[in-house]
């Protein structure tokens, strides 16, 4: 049976003042009263707050999750982070091949299947992100996008190291712009993604993966998305700084679980 995994993405948001505010608020909740039904939570703080995050959720079961990597253990890469330094930090996830990195960064591919790989030497679970632009949807090419995102992210990698990686399939037309895959539209995509993780890996290891939706994803939607058999939790944007809404949802999944 796979876990709902709920996780949130807090981009370039929240100082560690700020982000260790919002997570105790988080935890304290989830100490009070745990997530049911082995529904996993994860933060995904930026990276100077993951320390002051870590302090916050100690103890309450939740992950910790960063939201980039660099694929090389050290060096002379100026700006970079690499896994080490993550792991130190508590890290346990780390979100890779977001849409915004693959925009803005450029980030190709074979790239994000570099850090996946070192991801998983580390010890930490991706969480590598896919989807299509609504350009790429209106044109009917969707399923031919996702082939080539989760091929080229997943190349490599053995069926053993495949049960630690999470997708996301996260529709680009979706994401901050309050527009949401309908429950249908979404559960299609993921069974195409499962399709296709049967092709490569088999049956058992496919039934196995979490496939997280993402994309505008909020408290009153949550629970539709989530109850389609093959949307395995979210990764949640805006709706993650806060707490009250990031609660709600994790409740949705617990009794879509």
């Amino acid at each position: 049976m796979r876990p709902y995994i709920v996780a949130g993405n807090w981009k370039m948001h929240m100082d560690p003042e700020s982000g260790r505010a919002l997570a105790s608020e988080i935890a304290g909740e989830l100490r009070r009263q745990p997530s049911a039904n082995g529904v996993q939570t994860v933060l995904c703080p930026p990276f100077l707050t993951l320390p002051a995050v870590h302090e916050a959720i100690a103890g309450s079961g939740i992950g910790l999750g960063a939201q980039n990597l660099y694929p090389q253990d050290s060096g002379a890469f100026t700006g970079e982070v690499g896994p080490g330094m993550l792991t130190a930090v508590g890290c346990t996830h780390v979100i890779l091949g977001h849409s915004e990195r693959r925009q803005y960064f450029n980030e190709s591919d074979e790239f994000i299947n570099a850090k996946a790989r070192k991801a998983l030497a580390h010890g930490l679970h991706p969480i590598v992100c896919i989807g299509e632009t609504l350009e790429q949807r209106e044109s009917g090419v969707t399923e031919s996008v996702i082939d080539t995102q989760l091929r080229g992210a997943l190349t490599g990698i053995s069926p053993d190291d495949m049960r630690s990686i999470i997708l996301a399939y996260e529709p680009i037309w979706a994401i901050g712009t309050g527009r949401t895959a309908t429950p249908e539209q979404a559960q299609e995509v993921h069974v195409f993604i499962r399709t296709l993780l049967a092709e490569l890996h088999g049956g058992e290891i496919a039934g196995d993966i979490v496939i997280q939706y993402g994309g505008s994803v909020k408290a009153d939607n949550a629970a539709e998305l989530f109850a389609q058999p093959d949307v395995d939790g979210g990764l949640i944007g805006g709706a993650s700084l806060k707490a009250d809404q990031f609660l709600a949802i994790i409740r949705a999944a617990e009794a879509s679980a």
